[in-house]
């Protein structure tokens, strides 16, 4: 079964996709003109915009973005990061930066046709990539099949690996047997998702900027500490990124597929979750909450995973298997086994001592991991209203997923971590590839909406969307919204 798992993994990871996954970020870079920089202004101006914050209908543009930081910022920025080094060495990491500069512009595509594209239903707005590939796109087999491979990716694979990560930690550290951390985990995913989307997007709001924070500040002081250690870190990173230091270059091939891989996992850009969440705000333009989403990328990979790698790094706290599982590097200063979260708690030890650290790791995971689900349930969820929404069972069947996702939370405590990764892998994978592929082919859309945008800004003007200026066809929650 596990050599099953590993090939189908192989198929939908190939090369093709993580050149795919860099050639789509490069074309909207250059399509956008660095949108991803040169509006970086824009973006945070926008990120606390009061605008529609006392209207009833959708959520706020940071609530939105918290929702969608909860989603990259999880297990993936921890255990992903160092699992990333582990398999593919120092320079993964360059390729994670890569991925996120830009697929910043990638998640603003995303985002922006989100918008474009949305339904208000049960008074909620819903979309994502299955709401614009059947409108933009016109084609309901192609949305329909996205929607059930986010459904399953999302809700059925990877919430196991964030609770595995909260329980192996928890386990670890407070010697709490696992099956226990996933009741505890469950009880509380169950009276969160009960209360809907504003619950959600409320407990987003308040916990994803704390935990950013917090870690990041650790991180810090962590780097100050071992200063002296952090410029060759971050040399050993770019060097070993393209095969110029002599003990990686042999897996520079992998370097770059852990990198990509992981960068994806981490910041989601392309993979289209974060455009189902960038749908539930309520702004004037699909643009706002486009530039809004393409700014969390950098918050997740730019500085989360940065931390994360620099202090794993720094410390030496890691070793790096190659392929056929030969240890490459091996740690001096710690014994380490398989990379795990153990990396980078022993980093954290560096500072802090192991108990004190393993307990750090252990709060740091429970915020990031349970928030990341909290944003896939609600990814699923949008997912199964779009399939169920013009039938008589949607609420049945979304009661029913949350049973579901429940159990897969609990069962994900007590299951191998390996096997999980590589599910997950699976998972995202295939939303990635029936995204990217929707995403460019409604390129011109995106195109359009930010010339829009720009030229109403110039002009003075707060930008207001209008669909039938720009000839933009089936946008039906824009046209009924401007005709009342």
């Amino acid at each position: 079964m596990s050599h099953a798992i590993d090939l189908i993994c192989g198929w939908i990871w190939s090369p093709v996709l993580v050149i795919l996954c860099l050639l789509t970020g490069l074309y909207f870079s250059f399509g956008l003109r660095f949108v991803q920089i040169r509006r970086m202004k824009t973006m945070v101006r926008l990120l606390f915009s009061s605008e529609n914050k006392n209207k009833k209908d959708g959520v706020t543009s940071f609530q939105a973005f918290a929702m969608a930081l909860s989603g990259r910022v999880g297990t993936g920025n921890i255990m992903g990061v160092a699992t990333a080094i582990g398999f593919g060495g120092p320079g993964a990491i360059v390729w994670m930066w890569i991925v996120a500069f830009f697929g910043a512009s990638t998640a603003f595509a995303e985002s922006t046709l989100a918008q474009v594209f949305k339904d208000e239903h049960d008074g909620q707005f819903r979309g994502g990539p299955a709401y614009y590939i059947e409108k933009g796109l016109r084609s309901k087999v192609f949305a329909t099949v996205f929607a059930v491979a986010a459904v399953i990716g999302l809700g059925f694979l990877s919430p196991q690996i964030q609770s595995n990560g909260i329980a192996t930690s928890f386990h670890n550290t407070f010697g709490v047997e696992k099956w226990i951390v996933g009741v505890v985990l469950a009880v509380l995913l169950a009276l969160i998702i009960i209360g809907g989307v504003k619950r959600i997007a409320k407990i987003a709001e308040i916990v994803t900027p704390f935990m950013a924070i917090g870690y990041i500040t650790l991180s810090i002081v962590i780097l100050v500490v071992n200063a002296s250690e952090v410029p060759a870190a971050f040399s050993n990173m770019i060097r070993s990124a393209f095969g110029f230091n002599e003990a990686f270059a042999g897996i520079l091939g992998w370097t770059i597929s852990m990198g990509v891989k992981r960068g994806l996992y981490s910041n989601e850009a392309g993979q289209g979750s974060g455009a189902i969440v960038s749908a539930s705000a309520n702004v004037s333009h699909p643009v706002k909450q486009g530039l809004v989403q393409a700014f969390s990328v950098y918050i997740d990979t730019l500085m989360v995973c940065t931390a994360t790698a620099v202090m794993i790094l720094a410390c030496q706290t890691y070793n790096v298997i190659d392929p056929q599982g030969n240890i490459i590097f091996n740690s001096p200063v710690a014994e380490l086994g398989e990379p795990d979260v153990s990396y980078t708690t022993s980093a954290v030890a560096t500072l802090t001592g192991d108990y004190a650290a393993g307990i750090v790791i252990s709060i740091a995971l429970l915020f990031f991991a349970f928030t990341t689900v909290l944003a896939y349930y609600y990814n699923s969820e949008t997912n199964i209203s779009y399939l169920f929404r013009k039938g008589r069972h949607e609420h049945l069947v979304i009661n029913i997923f949350r049973a579901v996702i429940i159990i897969m939370v609990f069962l994900g405590t007590v299951i191998e971590a390996g096997t999980i990764w590589n599910l997950a892998d699976i998972g995202v994978g295939m939303m990635a590839w029936i995204n990217i592929i929707a995403i460019l082919l409604l390129s011109p859309v995106v195109f359009r909406c930010l010339r829009s945008y720009e030229k109403q800004e110039k002009e003075g003007e707060e930008p207001v969307f209008d669909p039938n200026e720009l000839n933009i066809k089936n946008a039906d929650f824009w046209k009924h919204k401007n005709e009342k």
